[in-house]
C-alpha cells in the first residue's frame, strides 16, 4: 500500500524510491508486526477475559497444566492482525504471490477461529466437526494449490527441488496441485499439534518463517538464484516482507505467550501460520527444506501418528504421552526446560535448511 505512495512522492524527492528496496521494507514489516502485537495484546487479553475465553486442560495431561485452565486464549487473532497490517502495508499488493500467502493464512485462520468459537463460546468440547474441519481446509488449500499451478509462468514453479543436490529438480506437472495441498495442509496440523506449552509453537514458526524469508528472496533475485544455483521464480522475492511480518508477530505475541503465557493462540493462530509456512515453502519451491527446517513440527506430528498405531496395533503406547512435548513432560521436565530446548534444535535445524542454499 505505502510502495505505490512512495512511489508517487519519488517524482517530487528522489528519496522516497529507497522504499523500492525490498530488505528495507522487510525490515519496516518485521518492527510493524512486532508494534502492532505489542499495542493490541495488552487490549485483546482484557477483552477475551471479560468474555471468559478461557483454555480448556485436559483431564489425561500433566499435572502442571491444571493451573492453566481459564487462562485467554484465541490469541492468534492478534497475529493474523499484526501479520495481515503488516503486509498489506509493506509489500506490493500487485503480486500474486503476496495474496496467495495471506488468503491462505486467512483463509486457516477463520477456520481456526470457528473452531475455537465453538468450543470456547459456545462451549461445544469438539468444536468445528472434524470433517468439516477437514473440508474447508481442503478447499482451502487446493484453491491456493490450484491457482499457484494455473497462474504459472516458468516450468520451475511447479517442480519439486531437492536440496543439497546440484540441479536436481522433479517436475511435478498436475501433481503439483495434490503435492502443494499436502504440504500446506500438513503443515497447518503440524503447528497445531505443537502448540501445547507456553511459547513452544510461536518461536519455532518465527524461526522458520525468517529462514524461509531468506529462501524466497534468493529464490526471486535472479543474480543470487543464478549463484546459489536455485530455481528462479519471477517476483516471489516480494513474499520475503510476508515472512518477516511472520517473525514480528510472532516475537510480539511471544511477549505475553512466554511462560508463564498470559494467553494462548488457539487454533485461530496455530493453523493459520502452519499455512503461512506451508504456501511460504511452496512459491519459494523449497518444499523439502520446510521438512528440516520444521522438523519439530515434523516429530510432534509423527510422535502421535506412531502413538495412535502403535496402540491400535497393540494396546501399547510408545510415548507416556503424545504429542511428544508431553511426553518429556512426564519424565520429569520441567515445562521451560521442554520449551527451550525444542527451541535450540529449531536453530539448529534452520540453519542445516539454509546450509541448503550453497551445498549442491
Amino acid at each position: 500500500m505505502l510502495l505505490w505512495l512512495t512511489d508517487w512522492l519519488g517524482q517530487f524527492d528522489s528519496g522516497f524510491y529507497v522504499f523500492r528496496y525490498l530488505t528495507l521494507r522487510t525490515i519496516l514489516g518485521v518492527l510493524t508486526a512486532l508494534g502492532v502485537s505489542l499495542l493490541v495484546g495488552r487490549p485483546l487479553i482484557r477483552w477475551l477475559s471479560s468474555y471468559k475465553v478461557g483454555q480448556v486442560v485436559r483431564d489425561d495431561g500433566p499435572e502442571s497444566h491444571f493451573s492453566k485452565a481459564g487462562t485467554p486464549t484465541m490469541g492468534g487473532t492478534l497475529m493474523l492482525v499484526a501479520i495481515g497490517f503488516s503486509t498489506l502495508l509493506w509489500a506490493d499488493l500487485s503480486n500474486r504471490f503476496v495474496w496467495v500467502v495471506l488468503l491462505t493464512t486467512t483463509g486457516f485462520g477463520a477456520i481456526g477461529f470457528v473452531d475455537d468459537y465453538r468450543k470456547l463460546v459456545l462451549k461445544d468440547p469438539k468444536g468445528l466437526p472434524g470433517r468439516w474441519k477437514y473440508f474447508w481446509q481442503t478447499v482451502v488449500g487446493l484453491s491456493a494449490a490450484l491457482y499457484l499451478y494455473l497462474s504459472a509462468t516458468t516450468p520451475s514453479e511447479t517442480a519439486l527441488l531437492v536440496p543439497y543436490l546440484k540441479d536436481v529438480s522433479i517436475q511435478l506437472g498436475p501433481l503439483f496441485i495434490l503435492f502443494a495441498y499436502f504440504v500446506i495442509v500438513g503443515a497447518s496440523n503440524a503447528v497445531n499439534l505443537t502448540d501445547g506449552l507456553d511459547g513452544l509453537a510461536v518461536v519455532p514458526t518465527a524461526m522458520v518463517a525468517g529462514g524461509l524469508g531468506i529462501m524466497v528472496y534468493a529464490a526471486g533475485n535472479t543474480e543470487i538464484a543464478d549463484y546459489l544455483r536455485i530455481p528462479y521464480v519471477p517476483d516471489v522475492g516480494e513474499v520475503v516482507i510476508f515472512c518477516g511480518a511472520i517473525a514480528g508477530a510472532g516475537l510480539g505475541f511471544l511477549w505475553f505467550n512466554t511462560y508463564p503465557a498470559q494467553v494462548f493462540m488457539g487454533d485461530v493462530g496455530a493453523l493459520a501460520l502452519g499455512a503461512a509456512l506451508g504456501a511460504v515453502a511452496v512459491v519459494a519451491k523449497q518444499e523439502l527444506v520446510l521438512f528440516i527446517m520444521g522438523g519439530i513440527f515434523v516429530l510432534e506430528t509423527v510422535s502421535v501418528m506412531l502413538q495412535v498405531a502403535s496402540y491400535k496395533l497393540t494396546g501399547k503406547r510408545l510415548f507416556r504421552m503424545a504429542p511428544l512435548h508431553h511426553h518429556y513432560e512426564l519424565k520429569g521436565w520441567p515445562e521451560p526446560r521442554v520449551i527451550v530446548r525444542f527451541w535450540i534444535v529449531t536453530v539448529v535445524l534452520v540453519l542445516i535448511g539454509l546450509a541448503s542454499l550453497k551445498i549442491r
